[in-house]
């Protein structure tokens, strides 16, 4: 296999990189994603202008890349400046409206912004579990049922829900203002919302919609880890520097070899990580795309809480302030574990295939 990105990959990664390097500095994302509305629509707009969006959806659906490649290269570079921006809702919305044959460009030009609501609270990860109920109405459908911590959903103008019509699981576009929803900030950054359905409007997209849905979780996870990596290299690179210059006893500490050997092991979790996802992105809408998602999820869960572990000690005191951006790394990287399913339940997923 190839790990090096094509020509136009690497371009969109850059310009990703250097415009939340310029544009977004960790002051103005801890400002924007701890504050309503939990990101910062300025950013939004300049991510969209640069393209970010477009090259999440194939070029059939108006897009230019939809590969899991494409995914990972977008969603690395915002890990790796704790992006809270809510490209992932967008990322899941336009899988299922290009397996829904829908229009994307409002989504994928940032004017509209799209949340996908599948979680409830009794059926937090396994879309068949999905409780929310859909009836014919009219010339519609009426949705009644609770939706939980909708990543994006705190600023969405659409939603696309998940519920049970005539005994499968179903897709449905619904009004964002037709629903009850309440939107709240995340513990690390970047919001969600509850939402909850009462005899609430819906447009019918799919009627049998559980692949389209296992491949947006899929692409979904996918992204999750890819900005996992991006997150861990940067908060390995700011471990390096401090240990480089915070000196004990005249000397810099990152000449004790306990220390080196730590930092090592944080490497080598880092590249398996880093590998696991690459080889996920390479399977994202093929027959194998759920088993390899699960084992990306299931390794980068325990990989990203031991190097937000070991920075943290490594670092010392600094490492648990607010002011200092590892603090902030090592929180988003633990969380990222909870998203989309923990490392226990893709283990689960694992041994069941």
């Amino acid at each position: 296999m190839d790990f090096s990105l094509t020509e136009d990959r690497q371009m969109l990664s850059d310009s990703l990189t250097r415009y939340l390097r310029e544009k977004y500095p960790m002051e103005a994302r801890n400002a924007a994603a701890y504050a309503e509305p939990f990101h910062a629509p300025a950013h939004w707009e300049g991510l969209s202008e640069l393209g970010a969006l477009f090259a999440l959806a194939p070029e059939e659906a108006g897009g230019f890349g939809g590969t899991g490649f494409d995914v990972s290269v977008v969603f690395e570079a915002l890990g790796g400046a704790l992006c809270p921006e809510p490209v992932l809702a967008a990322l899941m919305a336009s899988r299922l409206m290009t397996a829904a044959g829908e229009d994307q460009e409002a989504l994928l030009s940032g004017a509209v912004k799209y949340a996908v609501a599948i979680g409830e609270i009794d059926a937090w990860y396994d879309v068949d579990a999905v409780a929310t109920e859909a009836v014919a109405s009219g010339e519609g459908h009426a949705l009644t049922g609770r939706k939980s911590v909708v990543y994006g959903g705190q600023v969405a103008e659409k939603l696309l829900v998940a519920a049970r019509l005539d005994g499968k699981v179903a897709l449905f576009e619904v009004a964002a203002e037709a629903a009850s929803v309440t939107g709240y900030g995340m513990i690390d950054g970047g919001g969600a919302a509850e939402v909850v359905l009462d005899a609430t409007p819906g447009r019918l997209l799919i009627a049998d919609a559980g692949t389209a849905l296992a491949d947006a979780v899929n692409a979904g996870i996918v992204a999750l880890c890819s900005e996992a990596v991006g997150a861990m290299d940067a908060l390995y690179a700011m471990t390096l520097d401090y240990l480089r210059t915070r000196k004990q006893f005249g000397v810099a500490i990152g000449q004790f070899q306990a220390l080196q050997h730590r930092s090592v092991d944080m490497l080598t979790e880092i590249e398996q990580a880093r590998s696991i996802t690459i080889k996920a992105a390479s399977e994202l809408g093929g027959p194998e795309a759920g088993r390899y998602a699960s084992m990306a999820k299931n390794l980068i869960g325990r990989a990203g809480r031991l190097v937000a572990e070991e920075a943290i000690q490594m670092h010392g005191g600094i490492a648990m302030t607010w002011e200092y951006p590892g603090s902030h790394y090592a929180k988003r990287l633990v969380m990222i574990d909870a998203q989309l399913g923990d490392t226990d339940y893709h283990l689960s997923r694992v041994m069941a295939a």
